[in-house]
């Protein structure tokens, strides 16, 4: 394979976004590997040129529930085998997840749930986030090696918010939810993007209530991990927050196989 270049983003309806220069940006950026969260869409309801992109493969896990969540990715290899299902029933209907099995590694594309919607939400949120380690500790006891990537609707530290003492109280910046991703790495992943850039203020989702992309008032929601066995492969890991479209901006990732 070489050089492979993904890129992640949650574009908050993939309709919405299509109307933005959506195809435009694709064509143009042209990475191998593309992951999207939060089509919120069925795949009947794609734009036609979506559904199949010259040159690329479609996998597509739209959530049951219409007009919500989902993911789809876009790979310019075939995969081995995919799968839209971790396996825990409570989980697999909100199309949150995408697996793509390819020779050197396994891509998992993820939209992790928001915990703003009360304490049940959360709950599900802290039990999702434990199926998700169980389950990649598991692809890793079988030997493989991982890319993760999208909205883990968390921002884990301090220098990953604008403003982490009027959030510590608001999901997405709780204890508790930041603790979990202390956990995910201390069970050997690692946060590609802090290997090559320890900046403040650079974030991937802004409000649009506030405006708050003008004035760089935002949170770091979307990663890209790998785990520690697979690290030196990571060559690059970046934010593209000039990528306009959504209130989240796209993240990239360069490996070498």
């Amino acid at each position: 394979m070489g050089e492979i270049n993904l890129i992640s983003w949650n574009v908050n309806g993939i309709r919405a976004v299509d109307r933005k220069g959506f195809s435009d940006w694709f064509s143009s950026a042209k990475p191998d590997i593309l992951c999207l969260q939060e089509i919120k869409a069925q795949v009947e309801q794609f734009p036609r040129k979506l559904k199949h992109i010259e040159g690329y493969h479609s996998y597509f896990n739209p959530a049951e529930r219409k007009g919500y969540s989902g993911v789809v990715t876009y790979s310019t290899f075939k995969a081995n085998e995919f799968h839209t299902r971790m396996g825990v029933d409570k989980f697999d209907h909100e199309g949150r997840f995408l697996r793509l099995d390819f020779d050197d590694f396994i891509l998992l594309n993820l939209y992790w749930p928001n915990g703003g919607m009360g304490v049940d939400r959360l709950q599900y949120k802290l039990d999702f986030y434990d199926a998700f380690l169980d389950y990649t500790n598991n692809l890793r006891d079988e030997g493989n090696n991982l890319v993760i990537c999208g909205d883990l609707n968390t921002a884990h530290k301090p220098i990953d918010i604008a403003r982490p003492k009027e959030n510590e109280k608001i999901s997405g910046f709780m204890p508790i939810e930041r603790e979990w991703i202390d956990k995910f790495l201390a069970n050997g992943y690692v946060d590609t993007f802090r290997m090559f850039n320890q900046e403040s203020e650079q974030y991937t989702w802004w409000s649009y209530r506030t405006r708050a992309r003008d004035r760089n008032v935002g949170w770091r929601l979307d990663y890209f991990f790998v785990n520690d066995e697979f690290k030196d492969n990571v060559m690059d890991s970046y934010i593209l927050s000039d990528v306009m479209g959504s209130d989240h901006c796209p993240i990239g990732l360069k490996i070498k196989i």
